[in-house]
C-alpha cells in the first residue's frame, strides 16, 4: 500500500528545492527553469558549459506546469525549458517568451516500470491488463490534467483501451520524478515514467514501451522569457543546440530534434 508520508514528501520536495534555488540566483548566471525529466542531462550539459565559457547556469527543476506558472507570476527566470508544447505556447500566447526564440530540442518516449527486483512482465498493447499488474497496488504518473508525463501516459493508456480499468488506481505526482520514486522506492508497483528517466534510475526496470502513435509527440521546447534582461540567456539557448550538448543530450537517451549550431 502507498506510504501516504513518503508520498507526501516526494510530492513537496521539488517546490522546497525550487523556492531555496530561487533564493540563491544571482544576477550574472542564467535562470532555467527546466522540466524535472531534463535534470540529469541537463546539469551535464551546464557543467560543460561553465568549462567552455566560465558562465553559469542555476537550474531549477520540476514540472512543465509548475514552472510554467511561477512565470506567469513573475518568477525571474531567464529561459524556460519544457516537457511538452502545451506549456510553452501557453507562455507564448501570453507574451511571456520571447518571440523567435522558441527551440524544438528534443524528443522521448514512455515507459511502464516497476521496481528493479519485481517479476512483473507485460505486454503493452490494446486492452492489456494493467489493472490486473497492478492488483492492490496503484499507478505511479504524473499529475494527468497538468504534468506532461502524466499527459502522455493517461493518452496512450485511453488509446490502448486501459484507462478506465486503472483511473482509481492512480498514484499522481507533482512531477516524473516523483513517480520514478515510488516505483524504485518499492511504494508503487508499476509507474509510467520518459524512457530517459527509466535510464537514469538502477532502481526500476522496464516492462515496455508504449506505442510512439498512442500519445502525442512528445516534444521539450526551449525558450527565452521576455522579462529577462540576461544577454547570457541566448547563448545558452543557443549552446543548447551545439554538438556538445547534442552528444549529451542522446547519451542520456533523448532524441535530438534541433539542427547543431557548432
Amino acid at each position: 500500500m502507498l506510504n501516504r508520508r513518503l508520498f507526501s514528501t516526494i510530492a513537496t520536495a521539488g517546490v522546497i528545492l525550487a523556492i531555496t534555488a530561487l533564493s540563491g540566483f544571482a544576477a550574472d548566471k542564467v535562470t532555467v527553469f527546466a522540466a524535472a525529466s531534463l535534470k540529469n542531462a541537463l546539469d551535464a550539459v551546464s557543467e560543460s558549459w561553465k568549462a567552455d565559457t566560465g558562465k553559469e547556469a542555476v537550474i531549477s527543476y520540476a514540472a512543465s506546469s509548475a514552472l510554467a506558472k511561477q512565470i506567469q507570476e513573475g518568477a525571474p527566470a531567464d529561459v524556460f525549458i519544457s516537457a511538452d508544447m502545451d506549456w510553452m505556447n501557453k507562455l507564448s500566447e501570453a507574451k511571456l517568451i520571447t518571440d523567435g526564440s522558441v527551440v524544438k530540442m528534443l524528443g522521448n518516449e514512455i515507459a511502464l516500470v516497476a521496481p528493479k527486483d519485481s517479476a512483473a512482465k507485460a505486454k503493452i498493447e490494446k486492452s492489456f491488463d494493467l489493472a490486473g499488474l497492478l492488483g492492490d497496488g496503484r499507478l505511479a504518473m504524473g499529475d494527468v490534467k497538468a504534468v506532461p508525463a502524466g499527459k502522455y501516459g493517461k493518452a496512450a493508456l485511453e488509446s490502448l483501451g486501459v484507462w478506465a480499468s486503472v483511473e482509481e488506481k492512480l498514484a499522481m505526482t507533482e512531477n516524473v520524478r516523483a513517480a520514478l520514486k515510488l516505483v524504485s522506492t518499492g511504494e508503487a508497483p508499476l509507474g509510467i515514467v520518459y524512457a530517459t528517466d527509466a535510464k537514469a534510475e538502477p532502481g526500476v526496470k522496464v516492462l515496455g514501451m508504449f506505442p510512439n502513435d498512442s500519445h502525442p509527440e512528445i516534444i521539450y521546447p526551449a525558450g527565452i522569457v521576455a522579462a529577462s534582461k540576461n544577454a547570457n540567456a541566448a547563448a545558452f539557448v543557443t549552446y543548447l543546440q551545439g554538438a556538445k550538448a547534442q552528444f549529451i543530450f542522446k547519451d542520456q537517451g533523448f532524441t535530438v530534434l534541433m539542427r547543431a549550431t557548432n
